[in-house]
């Protein structure tokens, strides 16, 4: 499947099958008391699916999905709340990995 760099109609966006694993992932972590609201926003050059624990805090983490990579690093990105990236691949199930059970530890 390739990507076309150049979005149709200006916005870039996520497919069906995306959000269905951005939601099911939420889901899970809304039941596990982790987080409380998303937004996602479709812009010219990418999409940012943003997560939150409280409304009014900004995004803990964006799931960010920009075209334009899809070649090099990867279309996929998971960004922390500093802007550092978490994790970069080709494939969003590969990236939405870094949040499965155990990859974060609590570090004294």
């Amino acid at each position: 499947m390739a990507l076309d760099p150049q979005p149709v109609g200006g916005v870039v966006f996520f497919e069906r099958r995306e959000l269905d694993q951005l939601m099911r992932l939420y889901g899970r972590m809304v039941a596990a008391g982790e987080w409380r609201d998303y937004g996602i926003a479709g812009l010219s050059d990418h999409a940012v699916f943003s997560i939150f624990r409280h409304t009014a805090e900004a995004p803990l983490y964006r799931v960010e999905k920009r075209p334009a990579l899809a070649r090099k690093q990867g279309a996929w990105a998971v960004v922390g709340q500093g802007g550092m990236i978490l994790k970069r691949g080709h494939e969003l199930t590969q990236v939405l990995r870094v949040f499965e059970k155990g990859k974060f530890s609590v570090v004294d």
